[in-house]
């Protein structure tokens, strides 16, 4: 970095936060250590994670996506690991790149590690992302908190969940840690983990532990998890109906309202917002992260 300050911006979707970087032409280096630095809540600027923008072309993870979306979202957990997607994070980075007049409201694509998520920017400020199919593997899952084991929906959504219904959300206990899980080979790489609770019909209530990251206020790709959980559980599953199910999260942060189609395709809609924006010292971050 030769810079001695560079720009961030301050997001959130339902209050699931971000440190923006914008980037286009990917000349900034964010090891693992610089990226948990930033998202250190006391001794860096503070989020759930860091959205890296970067045009597709540049990067070479997303250069083969160039022709189907200009703009690449490299995210990064508070650990400063990489994850294959964020819910939550396309929103805010949909929204980032209207703000930055990148983009008007309407219709648009974004690359992720999961794919090219398709987006459209609602002049109101909700923010609706097309999130793919849902994976659902086979097998029984099974996670735990203390000595209380609850069985688990294996739920894909370009990232690892495991769907947990329990009684009350106090039973997740305080998920600074990840909660166990078992079998191992069921989640190689670790997983988000989600409690779920019913609020009323096709309205349910979740906590979540996000690999990389602990309990967040917030989590998009979850949220879509829960709700495919929720429609197999409660035999709504518009592949055998053939009508579009639509079922209302409850998160910490806030409300998402997830649809899943027939066609299999879900849909996440909900608020993202940008709060600020300034400098941080290149230097202080190239001593973080080499230092």
């Amino acid at each position: 970095m030769t810079q001695s300050t560079l720009s961030f911006l301050k997001g959130h979707g339902t209050e699931n936060d971000f440190v923006i970087v914008p980037d286009p032409d990917n000349t900034v280096e964010l090891p693992p250590s610089a990226v948990a630095k930033l998202c250190d809540r006391r001794a860096g600027i503070g989020a759930d994670g860091v959205l890296h923008v970067v045009r597709s072309a540049a990067h070479p993870e997303a250069a083969h996506l160039a022709d189907e979306a200009e703009w690449f979202m490299d995210y990064r957990n508070s650990d400063g690991s990489v994850a294959e997607m964020c819910g939550n994070g396309v929103r805010v980075f949909a929204r980032y790149l209207q703000y930055a007049g990148h983009v008007e409201p309407g219709d648009l694509a974004v690359a992720t590690r999961g794919g090219v998520k398709r987006v459209h920017l609602d002049k109101s400020g909700n923010v609706t992302v097309s999130m793919g199919r849902a994976e659902l593997p086979a097998g029984e899952v099974t996670v735990s908190v203390g000595a209380r084991s609850w069985p688990a929906r294996n739920v894909n959504m370009g990232n690892p969940h495991a769907v947990a219904f329990v009684e009350s959300l106090d039973d997740a206990g305080n998920l600074f840690t990840a909660p166990p899980f078992s079998p191992a080979s069921a989640y190689p790489t670790g997983v988000n983990v989600e409690f779920v609770v019913d609020r009323g019909p096709r309205h349910v209530a979740m906590r979540v532990h996000e690999r990389g990251s602990g309990e967040t206020r917030s989590c998009g790709t979850g949220a879509c998890a829960v709700a495919v959980a929720a429609i197999r559980r409660d035999g709504a599953d518009p592949a055998v109906t053939g009508e579009p199910v639509t079922y209302t999260v409850d998160l910490p942060g806030g409300t998402l309202v997830i649809t899943e189609r027939p066609d299999g395709q879900i849909e996440m809609t909900g608020p993202a917002v940008i709060v600020a924006r300034g400098d941080f010292d290149a230097d202080w971050l190239t001593e973080t992260a080499f230092g």
